[in-house]
């Protein structure tokens, strides 16, 4: 089931449009280049909290980002593309990583405790899996809809599936996503277990798809499940560096930026796409040289 091109729709990028690819891309690359910034401090040692890093998930959260832009946002801990690419602050989440009282959680919550008081997302507790039910509380109480991030470790966990069924019988505004990399830190799904998340919330009752990290694919299932919440993706996505930390275990399964690049230089922004990359690159280095 894992492949770059799980689950492919023809002619996606085109119907989305120039604009949004290369808004896509704009977000996604800022992540991805500020993501490289942290690693280059935490290697300095210029902080010594644990780390999570989102490199290899942040188109997940620029596309999502693009078709849900108002949602409340419930993330796991590899939440720094998510609290990006929604709007958050990034020196406010620079501050925060280096322990400062101008960070995004007043220094006190670290890597994974991000919270964006302009962009409505809370902080995870490091309780794994805590953030589904959570958002399902939150969209049944408010009546607005959520967005719940979590990883497919964390799926395994038992109270995500009372959660979901809970928020499937009241059809509570949920979207739930499970950035799934097929790693419980380093154990692979085959030796954990024979079932696939969406799978089960397709057995109770909530629409779901398992795709790959395609952002345009993305987009378009969350537009369409946004129509009739809650609905349920399944995103098959590559983690390039550590669960935790800044190290590498080798080349990853596929490269998704390499694959969006191609598509932009197919739909004639080759220029924009090298104009764009360097101006986040700069953006994000002058950022972290405060």
């Amino acid at each position: 089931m894992r492949s770059p091109d799980l689950g492919f729709i023809p002619d996606l990028p085109e119907r989305f449009g120039r604009e949004f690819a290369l808004e896509l891309y704009r977000r996604a690359r800022f992540s991805y280049h500020f993501e490289f910034e942290v690693k280059r401090a935490a290697d300095q040692k210029r902080f010594l909290i644990p780390i999570y890093l989102s490199v290899g998930t942040e188109y997940n959260a620029a596309a999502l980002s693009l078709v849900i832009p108002h949602y409340k946002i419930f993330a796991q801990h590899r939440g720094h593309s998510l609290y990006l690419a929604f709007g958050g602050d990034p020196a406010a989440l620079r501050d925060e990583i280096l322990g400062r009282k101008t960070g995004c959680a007043g220094g006190m919550g670290g890597s994974q405790a991000l919270q964006g008081a302009g962009i409505e997302m809370y902080g995870h507790s490091g309780l794994i899996g805590e953030q589904v039910p959570i958002a399902v509380g939150a969209a049944m109480a408010s009546g607005e809809p959520c967005l719940t991030v979590f990883g497919d470790a964390a799926a395994e966990e038992d109270y995500v599936y009372p959660a979901l069924g809970w928020g499937a019988t009241h059809k509570f505004p949920v979207l739930f996503v499970c950035e799934d990399n097929d790693l419980s830190i380093l154990t692979k799904v085959n030796v954990r277990r024979n079932w696939v998340p969406s799978g089960v919330a397709s057995g109770v009752g909530i629409p779901s798809v398992d795709i790959t990290d395609d952002p345009w694919l993305i987009a378009y299932h969350a537009q369409e499940m946004a129509k009739s919440l809650p609905g349920f993706i399944n995103i098959r996505n590559v983690r390039v560096l550590w669960h935790a930390g800044t190290g590498c275990d080798g080349p990853p399964e596929w490269d998704r930026n390499a694959l969006v690049v191609d598509q932009l230089k197919r739909m004639g922004l080759e220029k924009e796409v090298r104009e764009i990359d360097e101006e986040m690159r700069i953006r994000a280095a002058t950022l972290w040289e405060s």
